[in-house]
């Protein structure tokens, strides 16, 4: 699937913070129908079992994934989660590439929803979550800190095609 454009990564987000040295640092793009993909790896930091991310960060990508997709229409807005429900199907690894993809499924002025799946590398489902969003300023999420100050990275890498699986949910 064709990559349309990247998305801002923050400072200290668990997942897409550039400076949490135990983050994540997932990068995120737009995709051509309108979804929001990435491409990461877990660390071994993230472990739950050995072998195995823990069930939370698992929870926590879904999460981010999901919340971006207000950003595919609407960069300026914010979202909090208000409802999460996540399947997990298979072990995630950590030290290994995986890959993620959400859509919205409903957008209105006052909050969003959306769905979002892990695999591997080789297309295999491994958790799949929906969620729910509330619209709210910048101000109402941080009572004052500049939110969209966080949001100062913005990395090319030159991805432009991810390979996506048609999702199950």
């Amino acid at each position: 699937m064709k990559v349309n454009g990247k998305q801002t990564n923050s400072r200290f987000c668990i997942i897409c913070g550039m400076e949490n040295e135990l983050g994540v640092k997932a990068p995120f793009y737009n995709l051509e129908d309108g979804s929001v993909a990435t491409i990461f790896s877990f660390k071994p930091e993230h472990q739950s079992y050995p072998g195995r991310a823990h069930g939370g960060l698992i929870s926590t990508m879904l999460d981010e994934l999901m919340g971006r997709t207000l950003w595919v229409n609407e960069p300026e807005s914010y979202g909090v989660t208000t409802t999460m429900s996540v399947t997990f199907r298979k072990p995630v690894p950590y030290s290994v590439k995986i890959k993620g993809r959400a859509v919205m499924t409903f957008n209105s002025k006052l909050g969003f929803s959306a769905k979002g799946e892990i695999y591997d590398m080789d297309g295999n489902l491994l958790a799949q979550g929906s969620a729910k969003y509330l619209k709210l300023s910048p101000s109402q999420i941080a009572g004052g800190e500049h939110v969209e100050d966080d949001m100062c990275y913005n990395l090319p890498d030159g991805v432009t095609d991810i390979d996506f699986p048609e999702m199950k949910i």
